[in-house]
């Protein structure tokens, strides 16, 4: 079993945990843009009202959400990166409304999920002073140990 002895290890741990499963979740949607850009198109038009989209913008807002995930995944510039994703996040759980107004339709039960995520990307983001367990974090605390042994 893992042992993690004080306070501030736990909140760490727990806020590392909710970036990584933010990520898995928005990963597979960003991949969904590179391998079905057709798909992520009726998506933007149905829920967004952006029809017309074309593959090739559909692949540079794949590109440009791969750049947000693996700094968001890093923990680089948490103030931007954790905020844009819960500002994405945050529309996207809006934009399906139409779907919360009959839960028990079709798959839209399934939208429901999009709440607690929301809550976790607010979470995180509140929380981002906290969240310790980041690649600057890392960096930060290898240059005080070099520069302390020399």
């Amino acid at each position: 079993m893992l042992h993690i002895p004080n306070h501030s290890n736990r909140i760490a741990l727990a806020l590392f945990a909710l970036r990584i499963s933010i990520f898995v979740v928005l990963v597979v949607w960003t991949l969904d843009k590179f391998l079905r850009p057709e798909h992520a198109t009726a998506v933007f038009e149905h829920f967004y009202g952006l029809a017309g989209l074309g593959v090739t913008l559909v692949y540079a807002l794949a590109v440009a959400e791969s750049a947000l995930l693996v700094g968001f995944l890093l923990g680089v510039a948490p103030r931007l990166t954790y905020g844009t994703v819960l500002l994405l996040h945050g529309v996207s759980t809006l934009a399906s409304y139409q779907q919360y107004l009959h839960p028990f339709e079709s798959n839209n039960l399934l939208f429901f999920a999009a709440w607690p995520m929301l809550a976790a990307c607010f979470a995180l983001y509140i929380l981002r002073d906290l969240d310790t367990w980041r690649i600057s974090t890392c960096l930060c605390n290898c240059k005080n140990k070099i520069e302390n042994n020399t």
